[in-house]
């Protein structure tokens, strides 16, 4: 029976288990008997990281189903600076996952510079999770924030951009309505803030998650930023493609309620 190894976000934690990423996605959101509702986002890591950490936790035994045994549906291996402890390399797949338990992956590509943006929103997931502006894109941002020799550091991070709209250009923007945010008049606040102060990269919005995200504000995609530079790309469907290839899913996070 072949055992994954999944990075959960929400909260941070290493888990192994013998469900496949689509079956282990259902069983976060909804618990295995269906009673449960609840966002998920997760990290497959890959097959050789996760024969070596298995080993080097003694979880052999624990997993070993040669005796017919259920299928473990999740073993928790760390909860723990687990980001920080796993290799770059090891991320292959991102997956969301609404509250109703529907499953998409997002598979790791080329990064390239998105042009004409002035500022830009971030939600951070692991190992902090506050929401922020800022004038650095994201690379730039991922750089900045895993920098040895700044004074806020983290050794690394896992960060999704979110859309503004007009705003990404002019806090003063008017016909925004359709940006789904409670506090959009706190929101330019920083936004004018980061625009009068030059040297100021980043400004707090919400010091950390307080609901499930909504989906549909994502922009471009997820990141993961390691201190020494390494820096990994998991880009979200544009509209079109989520509407004729993961109808079901989209429809299903269109239904989220969030923040």
């Amino acid at each position: 029976m072949k055992t994954y190894l999944y990075l959960s976000l929400m909260p941070e934690a290493l888990i192994a288990s013998h469900l496949d990423p689509s079956k282990f996605g259902t069983y976060l959101a909804t618990g295995s008997r269906q009673r449960a509702r609840g966002q998920a986002i997760f990290f497959r890591l890959s097959e050789d990281f996760t024969t070596d950490r298995l080993r080097d936790a003694g979880m052999d035994a624990d997993l070993d189903r040669s005796k017919g045994l259920a299928p473990r549906q999740s073993a928790y291996l760390s909860i723990y600076r687990v980001l920080e402890s796993t290799p770059i390399d090891a991320f292959e797949a991102l997956y969301l996952v609404t509250d109703a338990g529907r499953v998409l992956e997002l598979r790791s590509a080329e990064y390239v510079a998105e042009t004409g943006p002035r500022f830009h929103l971030y939600q951070e997931f692991a190992p902090v999770t506050p929401r922020v502006v800022s004038s650095e894109d994201p690379l730039s941002f991922a750089h900045s924030i895993t920098a040895e020799n700044h004074r806020v550091t983290l050794p690394a991070l896992v960060f999704a951009e979110l859309q503004l709209a007009r705003l990404a250009d002019d806090p003063e923007a008017e016909n925004i309505a359709d940006l789904p945010y409670h506090n959009l008049e706190h929101l330019r606040d920083c936004l004018r803030e980061l625009r009068t102060k030059s040297d100021k990269p980043a400004k707090t919005v919400i010091r950390y998650l307080q609901q499930d995200v909504l989906f549909r504000t994502l922009h471009r995609g997820f990141y993961v930023a390691k201190r020494g530079g390494d820096f990994r790309f998991f880009p979200f469907p544009d509209r079109k493609a989520l509407e004729n290839e993961h109808y079901p899913w989209w429809r299903s996070a269109l239904s989220t309620f969030g923040a």
